[in-house]
């Protein structure tokens, strides 16, 4: 927990209810025991959408859906979505998900390793949603920036691992300090990095909030 359970609780307790289809997707997650963005990253998702107002979303990590029909509903009604997902057990779940959302030309699933697809792909994004696996972002990173168009909007989630981040590698259980070690090279890259402004931000389970504010 990085910000105290009873702050989280009271923040969560003036939350507003999701359109009917994301609150039955987030209800099937949580009794199947798959992953969603938490509640206060979904509230954070919202309020950058309004803002930004993209027309190309792209979105690493698709797992069943949930993001994704959440940002088409509050993207504008032309912003197209783009998501990767390699997990194989979870892209029918997320292509009905879409089904049932009534989603499926606003989003497009590409099925496979996300960073060979990164590599492939051309045309420019000018909002990026960050959700895949956490040691993988280091190596997403340059195909990513190269994807967001001046003045993006990059989102990477979970950067800040329950706040194990702030720990001796050698504190943190042995299974997880390549992540660790990983998360903590791509935090100091984007903070470091010569073309984008990053904010790193205690927010659910941590997240970095960063814009492209020059060209190569």
């Amino acid at each position: 927990m990085i910000v105290d359970e009873r702050m989280v609780t009271f923040i969560h307790s003036l939350e507003t209810e999701n359109s009917e289809i994301l609150e039955t997707i987030e209800k099937e997650a949580l009794d199947t025991f798959v992953p969603i963005i938490r509640k206060e990253m979904q509230s954070f998702l919202k309020v950058l959408l309004a803002i930004k107002k993209p027309k190309h979303i792209l979105e690493v990590g698709t797992a069943v859906g949930f993001s994704a029909i959440l940002m088409s509903e509050y993207a504008p009604c032309d912003c197209h979505i783009t998501t990767i997902e390699k997990y194989e057990p979870r892209i029918p779940i997320a292509r009905e998900n879409f089904r049932r959302a009534g989603k499926e030309e606003q989003i497009t699933l590409l099925e496979g390793d996300a960073l060979e697809i990164l590599k492939g792909m051309e045309g420019e994004f000018d909002f990026i949603f960050m959700d895949a696996a956490k040691a993988q972002y280091i190596y997403y990173m340059p195909e990513v920036v190269r994807l967001l168009t001046k003045d993006g909007v990059l989102i990477s989630d979970n950067v800040l691992q329950d706040g194990d981040i702030i720990e001796s590698r050698f504190a943190v259980e042995r299974r997880n300090r390549t992540i660790h070690s990983r998360m903590r090279e791509y935090l100091y890259e984007l903070k470091h990095h010569k073309l984008l402004e990053t904010s790193i931000i205690p927010l659910g389970d941590g997240v970095a909030l960063s814009t492209k504010v020059r060209e190569e």
